[in-house]
């Protein structure tokens, strides 16, 4: 209660005029710290994605822009192959794309969803398909 009250005192009035509680990206940040979860995020997708067969799809559900960020930069990585230098006229490294991006943009909740479930609204879906090899 404490901690809630020293971060109400130290928000603009903006902020405390929000829908969300004031103290709620205070207590989301210390979460995440905490719990080394956006390590844990890149981890899992380092990991995951081996272990898809061929033609195997992972979904991600991302909850906020850290976790999209990570989720979005590790799958790229992950499409894009060639590690050359753009100078170089032909591939050396040999590296090829192990999945394929199902979608460029996430794949967001409709207006119906998110009235159905409003801690939907800021949910984002990423989906990749493994490739041969």
């Amino acid at each position: 209660g404490a901690l809630v009250e020293i971060i109400r005192g130290a928000l603009p009035a903006a902020a405390l005029r929000e829908k969300q509680h004031p103290a709620k990206r205070s207590f989301q940040g210390i979460r995440i710290a905490v719990n080394d979860e956006l390590t844990a995020i890149s981890r899992m997708l380092q990991a995951a994605i081996p272990r898809l067969k061929t033609g195997g799809r992972l979904a991600v559900i991302s909850f906020h822009s850290l976790e999209d960020r990570i989720v979005k930069s590790e799958l790229a990585a992950a499409a894009k192959g060639c590690d050359c230098p753009p100078s170089f006229p032909v591939c050396v490294c040999g590296k090829r794309p192990l999945v394929r991006l199902v979608n460029r943009k996430p794949i967001l909740p409709s207006q119906a969803e998110q009235e159905e479930n409003p801690r939907a609204r800021s949910a984002k879906l990423r989906v990749a398909e493994k490739l041969e090899g």
